[in-house]
């Protein structure tokens, strides 16, 4: 029986993936082999030495103390791509509502209700209108800072619209490369996108290397009157800059969706409440993959979508099969070879994948392994450790 913890309202469809098999599942379980979760941050959390994995319903990994699972040998997912279409289609309306004063015409309408008579209200609708016009998008480039599933579908819809389109992604991966568009023109750098680029939208996680990747010195490539787009997460953008740059003009909007105090209030800000990937076809994509991802692993200790972890995958363990994991250092899989030969105990198959520091193992053998086996594996150095994969129920 596998438990496996949920944090925040995961979609049923999600769940229900694990209700087809050995589970139990729920916010209550105090050692629980897996979490599942969506925003819930963990950084505080007490760890439970049952924990095996850990499955988050989006893309976004920095509520997970990721480091901290690595060395644990805790396995850490996300679900990349789950919700690139929401995502996508709510810069569509960012880019909308900055290049047109959507907002700022709604609420001059809402205020005439002094007027009662509808010739009237047509007359004064059609003598102001001038006061909220704005531009189009066609024509216009954007830069994409980050080509990876939500930067190619952005880029997709942008070129739909008849813009022009910049992209830059220092960690383009060949996957990805694949996906982009042939019209995207690469950048090697961010200031070579700022310079050109009418509208920036950014698509890239928040990692060490992005913490502020948006800041008073990027900001002084941008081209004047650059609209920012902000739907990856806050602390990709240095705001006391952003504010900076709208005072001086440099920046003509910012529309992000990670409002802070500093932001609220101002024409020329436009400040979503983190919505995202908050579309029931989303929520629910996410939850499905991130269960089906969970699933694998424990039942057969496959990998996929890890941020921590190496893909590895040996299919459906039909037999008998145990997993362990180790720091990538030379010597180690020969030194647990020797112990099964100890035991002896004939592996059938195996797989090895290693992801820098980290090396990850599967291994089907020819009968049960013992309990005593697994700790003569955990006792190899090196080895972070080790699971018997249970039989299929």
């Amino acid at each position: 029986m596998f438990q496996v913890k949920t944090y925040n309202k995961i979609s049923v469809k999600g769940l229900s993936l694990l209700g087809q098999g050995p589970y139990r599942v729920g916010p209550e379980l105090a050692q629980p082999d897996a979490y599942i979760l969506r925003s819930h941050k963990l950084h505080d959390e007490a760890i439970p030495a049952s924990l095996l994995a850990v499955a988050r319903a989006g893309a976004g990994t920095n509520n997970l103390p990721v480091e901290y699972y690595t060395e644990q040998g805790i396995v850490a997912f996300n679900t990349p791509g789950a919700n690139a279409n929401a995502v996508k289609e709510l810069v569509l309306a960012g880019l909308s509502l900055a290049a047109r004063d959507i907002l700022g015409g709604r609420d001059f309408a809402n205020s005439q209700t002094h007027i009662t008579s509808a010739a009237q209200m047509t007359q004064l609708m059609e003598a102001e209108k001038k006061r909220f016009a704005g531009s189009e998008l066609t024509g216009k480039t954007l830069g994409i800072v980050g080509l990876g599933a939500i930067g190619s579908m952005v880029a997709d819809m942008a070129l739909a619209l008849g813009m022009k389109v910049a992209g830059f992604d220092p960690a383009l991966s060949v996957e990805a490369a694949w996906r982009l568009p042939a019209q995207v023109e690469r950048k090697e750098n961010l200031a070579s996108l700022l310079a050109v680029s009418d509208y920036v939208t950014l698509h890239v996680p928040a990692i060490a290397p992005t913490q502020h990747l948006i800041n008073s010195d990027s900001l002084g490539a941008a081209k004047p009157g650059l609209v920012l787009l902000n739907f990856a997460r806050e602390a990709i953008v240095d705001t006391a800059a952003v504010l900076a740059a709208l005072d001086t003009g440099k920046l003509r909007k910012y529309v992000c969706d990670f409002p802070e105090p500093s932001v609220l209030n101002r024409s020329d800000v436009i400040a979503l409440p983190h919505i995202g990937a908050s579309t029931a076809e989303a929520e629910e994509n996410c939850a499905i993959m991130a269960a089906s991802q969970l699933r694998d692993f424990l039942e057969n200790g496959n990998i996929l979508n890890s941020v921590n972890f190496p893909a590895t995958n040996m299919g459906t363990a039909a037999g008998h099969r145990m997993t362990f994991s180790n720091r990538n250092v030379s010597g180690v899989l020969g030194n647990v070879l020797s112990v099964f030969k100890a035991f002896e105990v004939n592996v059938v198959d195996m797989v090895n994948k290693s992801r820098g520091d980290l090396a990850y193992n599967i291994i089907d053998v020819a009968t049960q392994p013992s309990a005593q086996l697994a700790e003569a594996i955990k006792a190899v150095e090196y080895v972070v450790n080790v699971r018997i994969i249970p039989p299929a129920l």
